[in-house]
């Protein structure tokens, strides 16, 4: 169907450049702590794309850290789609020489090889070869590499507070070429138990606050979790909740005076951010009125904190539009695939570009996010050059 198009794609850029570019990025550090973080990357970005005589920007956003941003414009007529990714990482942790780029014939290793350095080059090779090739489009095809995904995303919310348009987005986030049509929205509480500390001996005289913690998990378990098992979605499953750490007292011989239980909640499309909070502030309130001596706070924990007027809402576009139907039609064609249409099982920049831009969004790019964060992180190379391509022939057919 589209044969003639991509032998000229597959003319203009090279698999060999795709990966020696990955190696470039990768081996610049970008993970919390580095100075200005992930400029560096962003330049590099930025460099490539004014070298191919591609329209390119640098964007502060804080902290002397910076989106980048590019554009092939088209002639006003067509729909415009982003391709969009994080250029931070995490820390290299206990990873070998983690900024070297490894290639043993199957796959490339490095920190951010997958998660997202080497799909956000697919990205930004598949503008490249539509540059060269001197395809003309209808509708704008945007890139923005963006910073702090792996925090608060703020470099997504810059783009929002900025006014990003367009007409739908793909989310370069490891899917194996597949299709992620939907996830869920991501929240973690902690929840502070005031007690009274006593000598065991006397423990009448005290508060107990891990058995308070203890009396809060029975009443969650009876009330709150039948309620998630309900929200379901049809792609997703249901909504879902972990008890994650619970820290309390001192020693035996001593009645806890505090305890700290941190949960981890997801909830599917549909389900309102403040309602899934009043769940559990009306499970603390009916336990204080049944008990005086039950002291619980509730708080969202500083690390899942995002810019005031965010949190991290699910993703959900219909599975009909034309994004996903052409996605799945060409990916079929160039990787000889019939992708899933499934679900992302993390949270992405998708929930903030769907729920608060407004923009249908899927998540899908090359290599498994089973090995991200890890010490073996890696990515299927003979996933990147047809990825590339795929991304090329979807902007040329979605933009028209």
């Amino acid at each position: 169907m589209h044969a003639n198009l991509i032998s000229k794609l597959q003319e203009v850029i090279k698999e060999k450049e795709v990966i020696d570019f990955i190696g470039e990025v990768v081996k610049i550090p970008s993970y919390n702590g580095i100075d200005n973080q992930e400029t560096e990357v962003a330049k590099c970005i930025h460099n490539l794309f004014t070298k191919e005589g591609i329209e390119s920007e640098l964007i502060p956003v804080c902290d002397g850290r910076s989106n980048v941003t590019a554009k092939i414009k088209g002639n006003g007529s067509g729909k415009k789609l982003l391709l969009t990714g994080h250029m931070d990482t995490v820390p290299p942790y206990d990873m070998l020489n983690p900024f070297e780029l490894k290639n043993d014939g199957d796959k490339l290793y490095g920190r951010g090889v997958v998660d997202m350095k080497g799909p956000l080059v697919c990205m930004i090779f598949s503008m490249i070869a539509i540059k060269r090739a001197n395809i003309k489009l209808s509708g704008d095809i945007i890139f923005a590499g963006v910073i702090d995904e792996e925090e608060k995303s703020l470099g997504t919310i810059d783009l929002i507070e900025n006014g990003i348009k367009a007409d739908a987005a793909i989310v370069g986030e490891p899917t194996n070429l597949d299709i992620c049509v939907a996830h869920r929205g991501l929240e973690w509480f902690e929840l502070y138990f005031e007690g009274k500390t006593v000598h065991g001996g006397a423990q009448k005289e005290g508060i107990n606050a891990i058995l308070k913690a203890s009396n809060f998990i029975q009443r969650v378990e009876e009330k709150i979790i039948p309620e998630i098992e309900k929200e379901t979605h049809p792609i997703i499953g249901t909504s879902s909740m972990n008890y994650g750490t619970i820290n309390g007292g001192t020693q035996p011989s001593t009645v806890a005076g505090e305890c700290i239980l941190k949960i981890d909640r997801r909830w599917v499309p549909g389900i309102k951010y403040e309602d899934m909070v009043k769940e559990y502030q009306d499970v603390i309130d009916e336990i204080s009125r049944e008990d005086d001596k039950f002291n619980c706070t509730l708080k969202v924990m500083d690390v899942s904190i995002m810019k005031e007027g965010y949190v991290h809402e699910p993703m959900e576009i219909d599975v009909n539009h034309p994004i996903v139907n052409i996605t799945k039609s060409l990916t079929e064609e160039v990787f000889n695939k019939v992708p899933e249409l499934t679900y992302f099982p993390a949270w992405s920049d998708g929930g903030l570009l769907s729920s608060y831009a407004n923009i249908p969004t899927i998540v899908f790019a090359p290599g498994s996010l089973k090995t991200a964060h890890s010490a073996n992180e890696q990515i299927d190379i003979k996933q990147i050059f047809p990825a590339t391509i795929i991304y090329s022939l979807i902007a040329t057919q979605f933009c028209e």
